[in-house]
């Protein structure tokens, strides 16, 4: 007996048999892909790694000539000097104070004013100290008086006694009171001097020359000479004074050099590079100080132009002996390595060596060197990046070293420069091959203005 199959279970079949398919179809395409990103970036990675290594052996290359700057070694005197940080103080300063009581009727200067020794500054009522001695006087003219009457006496007891018309022991006694009296009014001398002095305290004297502060008391009020705040304060400015400090090291060579003779100091100005005066070393402290461990010294300078004020820090250099003949290079020439300084020397064939030097002292511009170098050898002074013991060098000129744009401004294209419109258009750049950007894109972009290519090989863009 025959059976017809059944025709939904051969759809079934059918139908799982395609979606097996379909499944490894799909695991297949799935595991080529996750194939093809595994060596992409595998490929990537070595594509990165030979490249770099491909340019770090460019950079080694010694074939390479580096570019550098070149300077040869100068012959000359150098100074030595000391740095240190210092204060500016008035070589004197005088607080005025009123030497008597009294009320102030008038002050004769000015706040800030230039005055000279001797200027009265203010005056006291001076009428109690005036009548003090007029009375002085007056008791000196009377005892005077007295004095005189006495004499007359005495000469009188001589003459009887010289006679015996009259006694010795009266003219002895006699003469004991004329010396008393003599004694009288030279105390009422005294007492007359001191009543003038005291009236002249009623003005208040310049003591010295120099420049006045602020004015501590008004005219009208009361001073005494109890008062702490005086009348007000006279700084002498010219010549003026700075107090700086050096390390106790340098006690030995700065003694050493102050026995030779006067020393030379320079004081900076608020840029720390320019001198703002010259002057002289005028004291050394006898002691160090043993909180910091510094020498205190002291200088005095002319400050002509009042560039100097008291209470200003500033920085001084203090110059104690000069090197002659030294042989000095660029700074930026000696250089630092884990064995030492050194300098790359260029040799006859513009090759570089590093030779170890000694370097003495050096500032910000020069190195004076002690050994290591000879006036007729070059060094390297800029290019160090690229420069290795060995290397070939191009010696450029000073003037071809690169200065830096402190205003940058934004370039313009050829298109701005023959009046191209710049808004509301899309332009791309050239390209080396004399296409733009826009015809490297698929030619999407706009159309270059006309004779916006000189050259005439750019391709123009179509729309």
């Amino acid at each position: 007996m025959l059976f017809k199959p059944d025709l939904n279970e051969t759809a079934k079949a059918a139908s799982g048999g395609v979606a097996r398919v379909a499944g490894g179809a799909r695991r297949r395409v799935v595991s080529i892909f996750i194939t093809l990103l595994i060596l992409g970036g595998l490929g990537y990675l070595g594509w990165t790694s030979f490249q770099q290594k491909q340019q770090a052996a460019n950079r080694a290359r010694p074939d390479l000539a580096v570019p550098v700057l070149a300077a040869t070694p100068r012959i000359q005197d150098v100074p030595v000097y000391l740095e240190g940080v210092g204060s500016v103080r008035a070589l004197n300063n005088v607080l005025v104070r009123a030497q008597v009581d009294g009320k102030l009727i008038a002050v004769n200067f000015t706040e800030g004013q230039d005055v000279k020794k001797g200027d009265i500054l203010g005056e006291i009522d001076p009428v109690i100290y005036k009548a003090q001695l007029d009375q002085a006087v007056a008791k000196k003219a009377q005892d005077e008086a007295q004095l005189a009457n006495m004499r007359l006496d005495l000469t009188r007891y001589q003459q009887l006694a010289a006679t015996n018309a009259g006694s010795k022991q009266q003219a002895d006694t006699q003469r004991a009171v004329v010396a008393q009296q003599e004694a009288l009014v030279n105390a009422d001398q005294a007492v007359i001097e001191n009543a003038q002095a005291t009236l002249g305290y009623t003005k208040i004297i310049a003591p010295l020359s120099g420049r006045v502060g602020l004015r501590q008391v008004d005219q009208g009020n009361i001073i005494h000479a109890s008062d702490a705040t005086g009348l007000v304060v006279i700084t002498q400015l010219q010549p003026i004074a700075v107090q700086f400090s050096l390390p106790q090291q340098q006690i030995v060579r700065v003694n050493a050099a102050s026995a030779k003779g006067t020393l030379s100091v320079d004081v900076f100005g608020n840029d720390g590079t320019t001198v703002a005066d010259t002057g002289k070393l005028t004291g050394i402290d006898n002691q160090v100080d043993p909180t910091t461990g510094t020498l205190k010294l002291k200088a005095e300078f002319p400050n002509a132009n009042f560039q100097l004020w008291p209470g200003q820090f500033v920085n001084v250099r203090l110059k104690v002996e000069t090197l002659p003949q030294a042989l000095v290079i660029p700074t930026s020439a000696a250089q630092r390595g884990p064995a030492g300084t050194f300098s790359y020397v260029i040799g006859d064939d513009d090759t570089v060596t590093a030779k170890p030097i000694a370097v003495i002292q050096q500032n910000e511009t020069d190195a004076v060197i002690g050994s290591g170098l000879t006036p007729s050898d070059r060094v390297v002074t800029t290019g160090f990046a690229n420069l290795a013991d060995g290397s070939k060098v191009i010696v450029g000129k000073d003037e071809q070293t690169p200065s830096a744009d402190l205003a940058p401004r934004k370039r313009k294209s050829s298109r701005d420069a023959q009046g191209a419109p710049k808004d509301g258009e899309k332009r791309g750049k050239k390209g080396e091959s004399g296409q733009s950007d826009g015809d490297q894109k698929g030619q999407t972009g706009p159309a270059p203005a006309q004779g916006s290519d000189k050259s005439g090989s750019g391709t123009k863009a179509q729309p």
